[in-house]
Protein backbone atom coordinates (compact mmCIF):
# COMPACT_ATOMS: atom_id res chain seq x y z
CA UNK A 1 0.00 0.00 0.00
CA UNK A 2 1.16 3.63 -0.96
CA UNK A 3 0.25 7.02 0.21
CA UNK A 4 -1.03 9.02 -2.88
CA UNK A 5 -1.58 12.81 -2.59
CA UNK A 6 -3.79 14.14 -5.54
CA UNK A 7 -4.30 17.69 -6.15
CA UNK A 8 -7.12 18.85 -8.20
CA UNK A 9 -8.91 15.73 -7.18
CA UNK A 10 -12.72 16.64 -7.32
CA UNK A 11 -13.60 15.93 -10.51
CA UNK A 12 -11.67 14.85 -14.02
CA UNK A 13 -8.30 12.91 -14.11
CA UNK A 14 -8.26 13.83 -10.33
CA UNK A 15 -11.21 12.60 -9.34
CA UNK A 16 -10.50 9.10 -11.88
CA UNK A 17 -6.87 9.33 -10.32
CA UNK A 18 -8.13 9.37 -7.15
CA UNK A 19 -11.18 6.75 -8.11
CA UNK A 20 -8.34 4.16 -9.25
CA UNK A 21 -5.63 4.56 -6.64
CA UNK A 22 -7.96 3.73 -3.82
CA UNK A 23 -10.09 0.67 -5.57
CA UNK A 24 -6.22 -1.15 -6.06
CA UNK A 25 -5.36 -0.39 -2.13
CA UNK A 26 -3.65 2.67 -1.67
CA UNK A 27 -4.07 5.62 0.84
CA UNK A 28 -5.00 8.30 -0.97
CA UNK A 29 -5.05 12.30 0.22
CA UNK A 30 -7.51 14.01 -2.05
CA UNK A 31 -6.64 17.84 -2.10
CA UNK A 32 -9.22 20.34 -3.79
CA UNK A 33 -10.75 23.60 -3.55
CA UNK A 34 -13.90 21.73 -2.65
CA UNK A 35 -14.92 18.38 -2.73
CA UNK A 36 -17.82 16.54 -4.33
CA UNK A 37 -20.16 13.38 -3.76
CA UNK A 38 -18.62 11.69 -6.18
CA UNK A 39 -14.63 11.99 -4.29
CA UNK A 40 -16.16 11.22 -0.75
CA UNK A 41 -17.28 7.88 -2.54
CA UNK A 42 -13.80 6.97 -2.99
CA UNK A 43 -12.79 6.86 0.60
CA UNK A 44 -10.04 9.22 0.29
CA UNK A 45 -9.04 11.50 3.32
CA UNK A 46 -10.35 14.75 1.45
CA UNK A 47 -8.41 17.71 1.83
CA UNK A 48 -10.58 20.85 0.85
CA UNK A 49 -10.48 24.12 0.41
CA UNK A 50 -7.16 24.17 -0.66
CA UNK A 51 -6.42 26.62 -3.43
CA UNK A 52 -2.58 25.73 -4.93
CA UNK A 53 -1.80 29.38 -5.77
CA UNK A 54 -2.34 30.14 -1.79
CA UNK A 55 0.60 29.81 0.45
CA UNK A 56 -1.44 29.97 3.92
CA UNK A 57 -3.19 27.26 2.20
CA UNK A 58 -0.35 24.92 1.45
CA UNK A 59 0.99 25.30 4.59
CA UNK A 60 -2.08 23.99 6.41
CA UNK A 61 -2.17 21.30 4.59
CA UNK A 62 1.32 20.48 5.52
CA UNK A 63 0.89 20.67 8.93
CA UNK A 64 -2.04 18.72 9.12
CA UNK A 65 -0.22 15.66 7.12
CA UNK A 66 1.86 15.82 10.31
CA UNK A 67 4.15 13.16 9.83
CA UNK A 68 2.22 10.92 7.08
CA UNK A 69 5.11 9.89 4.24
CA UNK A 70 4.01 10.57 0.69
CA UNK A 71 4.96 7.90 -2.08
CA UNK A 72 3.66 9.44 -4.94
CA UNK A 73 2.43 13.05 -5.30
CA UNK A 74 0.08 13.63 -8.76
CA UNK A 75 0.16 17.88 -9.40
CA UNK A 76 -3.09 17.53 -11.30
CA UNK A 77 -4.79 20.95 -10.94
CA UNK A 78 -4.89 23.07 -13.57
CA UNK A 79 -7.41 25.37 -15.57
CA UNK A 80 -7.20 26.22 -19.01
CA UNK A 81 -7.89 30.05 -21.22
CA UNK A 82 -8.11 30.12 -25.02
CA UNK A 83 -6.34 33.79 -26.03
CA UNK A 84 -6.31 33.75 -29.32
CA UNK A 85 -3.40 36.24 -30.45
CA UNK A 86 -6.75 39.21 -30.86
CA UNK A 87 -7.65 38.36 -27.22
CA UNK A 88 -4.30 39.91 -25.83
CA UNK A 89 -5.55 42.88 -23.86
CA UNK A 90 -5.78 43.63 -20.48
CA UNK A 91 -8.55 40.81 -20.13
CA UNK A 92 -6.30 38.29 -21.89
CA UNK A 93 -3.28 39.10 -20.01
CA UNK A 94 -5.50 38.37 -16.62
CA UNK A 95 -6.04 35.24 -17.87
CA UNK A 96 -2.58 34.41 -18.53
CA UNK A 97 -1.23 35.35 -15.56
CA UNK A 98 -3.59 33.05 -13.30
CA UNK A 99 -2.41 30.52 -15.78
CA UNK A 100 1.09 30.87 -14.45
CA UNK A 101 -0.23 30.71 -10.97
CA UNK A 102 -2.23 27.64 -11.20
CA UNK A 103 -0.50 25.29 -13.62
CA UNK A 104 3.08 26.71 -13.18
CA UNK A 105 3.37 28.25 -9.91
CA UNK A 106 0.79 26.11 -8.56
CA UNK A 107 2.73 22.85 -9.13
CA UNK A 108 6.18 24.22 -7.60
CA UNK A 109 4.13 25.48 -4.45
CA UNK A 110 2.46 22.25 -3.65
CA UNK A 111 6.06 20.29 -4.33
CA UNK A 112 7.63 22.73 -1.64
CA UNK A 113 5.72 23.03 0.61
CA UNK A 114 5.44 18.88 1.08
CA UNK A 115 9.44 18.50 0.40
CA UNK A 116 9.25 17.01 4.01
CA UNK A 117 6.75 14.96 3.27
CA UNK A 118 7.80 12.88 0.59
CA UNK A 119 8.82 9.41 1.19
CA UNK A 120 12.54 8.45 0.22
CA UNK A 121 12.04 6.73 -3.85
CA UNK A 122 8.95 9.14 -3.84
CA UNK A 123 7.78 9.93 -7.53
CA UNK A 124 6.18 12.82 -7.97
CA UNK A 125 3.92 12.85 -11.63
CA UNK A 126 3.48 16.81 -12.72
CA UNK A 127 -0.07 16.64 -14.80
CA UNK A 128 1.13 18.82 -18.24
CA UNK A 129 0.62 19.27 -21.77
CA UNK A 130 1.83 18.45 -24.58
CA UNK A 131 0.51 21.90 -25.43
CA UNK A 132 3.49 22.87 -23.55
CA UNK A 133 5.65 21.32 -26.40
CA UNK A 134 7.24 23.71 -28.11
CA UNK A 135 8.36 21.42 -30.55
CA UNK A 136 4.81 20.32 -31.04
CA UNK A 137 3.36 23.23 -31.46
CA UNK A 138 2.32 23.79 -35.08
CA UNK A 139 -1.13 25.52 -34.53
CA UNK A 140 -0.66 28.37 -32.51
CA UNK A 141 -3.55 30.24 -29.98
CA UNK A 142 -3.71 29.15 -26.51
CA UNK A 143 -1.54 31.59 -25.38
CA UNK A 144 -1.73 31.44 -21.85
CA UNK A 145 -2.53 27.79 -21.29
CA UNK A 146 1.08 26.80 -24.07
CA UNK A 147 3.27 29.36 -21.97
CA UNK A 148 2.27 27.92 -18.25
CA UNK A 149 2.25 24.32 -19.35
CA UNK A 150 6.06 25.31 -20.83
CA UNK A 151 6.87 26.75 -18.00
CA UNK A 152 5.67 24.36 -15.39
CA UNK A 153 7.80 21.41 -17.98
CA UNK A 154 10.70 23.64 -17.57
CA UNK A 155 9.78 24.05 -13.50
CA UNK A 156 9.34 20.12 -13.75
CA UNK A 157 12.97 19.18 -15.07
CA UNK A 158 14.69 21.47 -12.41
CA UNK A 159 12.65 20.03 -9.74
CA UNK A 160 14.00 16.65 -11.01
CA UNK A 161 17.46 17.47 -11.13
CA UNK A 162 17.30 19.25 -7.43
CA UNK A 163 15.41 15.89 -6.44
CA UNK A 164 17.34 13.33 -7.45
CA UNK A 165 19.97 13.45 -4.67
CA UNK A 166 17.07 12.32 -2.27
CA UNK A 167 15.72 9.77 -4.46
CA UNK A 168 12.79 11.52 -5.44
CA UNK A 169 11.81 11.02 -9.29
CA UNK A 170 10.28 13.94 -11.14
CA UNK A 171 7.79 13.20 -14.16
CA UNK A 172 6.25 15.31 -16.97
CA UNK A 173 2.70 13.14 -17.93
CA UNK A 174 0.93 14.41 -20.70
CA UNK A 175 -2.83 12.85 -20.28
CA UNK A 176 -4.09 12.92 -23.57
CA UNK A 177 -6.80 14.63 -25.22
CA UNK A 178 -9.51 14.01 -22.42
CA UNK A 179 -12.90 14.47 -22.05
CA UNK A 180 -13.49 16.50 -19.10
CA UNK A 181 -15.61 19.39 -18.43
CA UNK A 182 -12.21 21.81 -18.73
CA UNK A 183 -12.81 20.94 -22.81
CA UNK A 184 -16.53 20.93 -22.43
CA UNK A 185 -16.62 17.31 -22.95
CA UNK A 186 -15.07 16.47 -26.17
CA UNK A 187 -11.94 14.65 -26.47
CA UNK A 188 -10.38 11.14 -27.67
CA UNK A 189 -10.16 9.15 -24.18
CA UNK A 190 -12.06 8.80 -21.12
CA UNK A 191 -11.03 10.42 -17.56
CA UNK A 192 -10.93 6.51 -16.81
CA UNK A 193 -8.55 5.51 -19.51
CA UNK A 194 -6.34 8.15 -18.90
CA UNK A 195 -6.33 7.82 -15.60
CA UNK A 196 -4.81 3.97 -16.06
CA UNK A 197 -2.81 5.08 -18.25
CA UNK A 198 -0.92 8.02 -16.20
CA UNK A 199 -0.70 5.51 -12.99
CA UNK A 200 1.09 2.67 -15.05
CA UNK A 201 3.56 5.26 -16.22
CA UNK A 202 4.19 6.42 -12.45
CA UNK A 203 4.05 2.85 -11.75
CA UNK A 204 6.90 1.78 -14.46
CA UNK A 205 9.06 5.13 -14.41
CA UNK A 206 12.07 4.64 -12.43
CA UNK A 207 14.75 7.54 -11.16
CA UNK A 208 16.88 7.40 -14.22
CA UNK A 209 14.15 8.58 -16.23
CA UNK A 210 14.12 11.48 -14.09
CA UNK A 211 13.02 14.88 -15.51
CA UNK A 212 11.59 12.87 -18.92
CA UNK A 213 8.20 13.63 -21.07
CA UNK A 214 6.08 11.32 -21.44
CA UNK A 215 2.62 10.73 -22.86
CA UNK A 216 0.05 8.79 -21.06
CA UNK A 217 0.27 6.13 -23.59
CA UNK A 218 3.90 5.26 -22.64
CA UNK A 219 5.39 7.40 -26.07
CA UNK A 220 8.33 9.84 -24.84
CA UNK A 221 7.43 13.59 -26.11
CA UNK A 222 9.27 16.47 -27.35
CA UNK A 223 10.35 19.32 -25.27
Amino acid sequence: MKTVLITGANRGIGLALAQQFSRRGDRVIAVCRLGSEALAATGARIESGVDVTDGDALAGLAQRLGDTDIDTLVLNAGILGREALDDIDAAGLDSMRRQFEVNALGPLRVAHALLDRLAKGASIGIITSRMGSVADNDSGGYYGYRASKAAVNAIGKSLAVDLKPRGVGVFLLHPGYVATEMVGGTGDVSPEQSAGQLIARLDSLTLEQTGTFWHADGRALPW
